[in-house]
């Protein structure tokens, strides 16, 4: 069985996405790592060639910055690191450059690998999602983060990144037909110092509006402003050891008062018809679960 991972990133100094983080979370499960790096006006190349594993395979790219609707730049990205990976792999294990896979989860990873390696009914495995925000001790408890996503799919190429690349499907709009694992993706995009944060909102944003909207919605500050959240949660685990030098090295303050949760009114139903049923109420889907 062979594995490959891939992945896509820019800016990431910057912007200071976790992205060695991401890849050497995973690359114990992979034969093969490619990391799509884009035309970064930092040290991001250098950066990935830290890693200093014979597995990373670097694809130089250049990204059409012209492209400002529904992210539609990180689909393409992801979809050169996808086609770049060796044609004799199994699987095609992808990761963004803020998510994180825990070491405890390897194993449940490895065992789904090989048991559904020549099933051919399953198109992908499906992770479950904790996003983190503002702190490494607070996930979000509102609907608006999505729960699952698949992060591992057959070496199979008419399947493609989705949209702005939250996901994958099958042309020409099909949905990956996944198995469900037990496995979590950390989510740290909203984990970072305020001010590197606000620069990577203003970033990212370019990619799906033009910048009267941004200036409008994300604004000008230096720093972003944690404090506008609905609603959260402590974390009450443990953070993937790759991660400990970061979280250790954080420099900024960010305190939630869980009692003061403000959750919609349309939100608190949809727990409560969760808790009751199972069902999640109007829950966007990439994929079907097998």
């Amino acid at each position: 069985m062979k594995v490959s991972g891939f992945t896509f990133v820019r800016n990431a100094v910057q912007y200071d996405y976790p992205v060695v983080e991401a890849i050497t979370s995973i690359l114990p499960l992979c034969d093969e790592f490619v990391v799509a790096v884009g035309n970064s006006t930092d040290a991001t190349r250098e950066l990935i060639q830290s890693i200093d594993s014979p597995k990373i395979k670097i694809l130089d790219t250049v990204w059409d910055d012209s492209l400002r609707e529904g992210g539609q730049t990180f689909a393409l990205e992801t979809n050169k690191a996808f086609s770049s990976i060796s044609p004799d792999s199994d699987w095609a294990f992808y990761i963004q450059a803020d998510e994180v896979v825990h070491e405890k989860y390897h194993d449940a990873i490895s065992q789904a690998l090989r048991k559904y390696k020549d099933d051919k009914s399953v198109e992908g495995l499906l992770f479950n999602y904790l996003h983190f925000y503002g702190s490494y001790d607070y996930v979000g408890d509102a609907y608006r983060w999505y729960r699952r996503e698949v992060r591992i799919i057959k070496n199979d190429h008419s399947i493609t990144s989705y949209k702005d690349a939250q996901g994958f499907r099958k042309r020409p709009n099909i949905k990956i037909k996944a198995k469900l694992i037990n496995a979590y993706v950390y989510h740290y995009g909203w984990v970072r110092d305020p001010r590197k944060m606000q620069g990577k909102r203003r970033s990212f944003n370019h990619f799906y509006f033009d910048d009267a909207w941004i200036d409008k919605h994300v604004g000008t500050a230096e720093s972003f402003d944690y404090t506008g959240i609905d609603a959260l949660r402590p974390f009450e685990g443990t953070h993937p050891m790759v991660m400990k030098p970061r979280i250790e090295a954080m420099n900024w303050k960010f305190d939630h008062d869980i009692t003061k949760n403000s959750l919609k009114l349309k939100d608190r139903a949809k727990r409560l018809i969760e808790r009751l049923t199972g069902w999640r109420m109007g829950e966007f889907r990439n994929y079907k679960i097998i």
